[in-house]
């Protein structure tokens, strides 16, 4: 039998490998993109409340609906969208899941750009499609509008877009977005719009693709509240958009898990119904680690590209990256990924490699002193 896609490529054999290696050298691990700290106590007790006030059996398979309508309200109040409807689902990778598998038919094609988050192409091989990236370039990973538009064939039926961008850091203008939508409306495609990390933006502005004059209509904007709020583990996450697309996303999401971690969705509530000021101080807090990791690569001679938002910040290290970050942890105790294992294209950042600062101010100031050795000495 032929496999639809690669399913298990070399990103997910290099997070092995790498996570591996920093249990094995105790070094610093700044290569999975999850915070060592945990979100506001108010919404871990809001959880605690929950799971002792009898929460503890299936939620609605729509989702809990406090939680539901904290996202419309999140969607109103931040964006001034209006979402005819809401799904609760086990984190963003669910949902961009069952959306994938409700919209496409074995041939259909996805555009997505490269590179991705690693379940992008898993999850499109799941549906049966064909994935036809568009490949964004440093250093600074702009969008090529040329690019875009020769990846438009007949069968196009999905864009799926991440802005904030995973891994680059990149959060695309609204030049960009708006060939985007010009492109779906055109050819009319369905937008699966991937916006984790919509409010760890440090540079510029996030601009939902939904706000964009013809997207409201055809776009399923997915979000949840672990990059956000730091609960990585909870895996609560949403999509919310036309009733006809989210109807479809749910209509296969019942087959996959039903619906569950009811507790946590009262909890994901509450932390949405407090967010503005957490969420300040939190791309506060963010942006200073970021500014500090980079200044710590550019003092071990590693040149670091701008990263606008997400957790992530690219260097260019000079040499082959998979070869570099194989070493890194024996050289000077610190874990990255080289960037390349995110491309289908391996031509495009070979010398690349993407290092973590969702990480306690300790620990970037440690991973900083420890890269600094790397320099060679005069």
């Amino acid at each position: 039998m032929r496999p639809a896609a690669r399913l298990d490529g070399l990103g997910t054999t290099i997070f092995t490998e790498m996570t591996a290696l920093a249990a094995r050298t105790g070094a610093i691990n700044l290569g999975q993109g999850f915070p060592d700290t945990d979100g506001p106590d108010s919404v871990i007790e809001a959880a605690v409340a929950a799971l002792r006030g009898g929460e503890n059996q299936y939620a609605p398979l729509p989702g809990v609906p406090a939680l539901r309508d904290a996202v419309l309200a999140h969607q109103r109040d931040f964006y001034g969208l209006e979402p005819e409807d809401v799904l609760v689902t086990f984190g963003a990778t669910e949902a961009i899941a069952a959306a994938l598998l409700a919209l496409c038919e074995a041939g259909d094609e996805v555009v997505v750009l490269e590179p991705y988050y690693d379940s992008y192409a898993a999850c499109i091989g799941f549906a049966g499609a064909r994935r036809r990236p568009v490949t964004l370039r440093p250093p600074d990973f702009a969008l090529d509008g040329d690019a875009l538009r020769a990846a438009l064939g007949p069968r196009a039926r999905v864009l799926l877009l991440n802005s904030p961008h995973n891994p680059t850091g990149r959060v695309l203008g609204r030049d960009e977005l708006s060939t985007i939508a010009q492109a779906c409306v055109e050819h009319d495609l369905v937008c699966i719009s991937d916006e984790v990390y919509e409010h760890l933006v440090y540079d510029g502005e996030h601009i939902p693709p939904a706000t964009l004059p013809g997207m409201a209509e055809r776009t399923l904007t997915v979000s949840s509240v672990g990059k956000s709020f730091s609960f990585t583990g909870w895996k609560i996450g949403w999509c919310s958009g036309p009733a006809e697309l989210v109807a479809a996303t749910r209509t296969v999401k019942q087959y996959l898990s039903f619906a569950g971690g009811t507790p946590l969705q009262h909890a994901a509530a509450e932390a949405l119904s407090g967010a503005r000021g957490y969420l300040s101080g939190l791309r506060d807090e963010l942006r200073a680690k970021r500014d500090h990791l980079r200044a710590g690569l550019a003092a071990a001679g590693i040149r670091p590209l701008h990263s606008a938002g997400t957790y992530f910040v690219n260097a260019d290290v000079g040499g082959d990256a998979v070869s570099f970050c194989r070493t890194l942890p024996e050289r000077c105790g610190v874990v990255a990924i080289p960037t390349g294992v995110f491309y289908d294209d391996k031509t495009a950042a070979p010398t690349l490699v993407r290092f973590a600062f969702c990480k306690r101010d300790a620990t970037i100031a440690e991973a900083a002193e420890r890269l600094a050795t790397l320099r060679p000495r005069q």
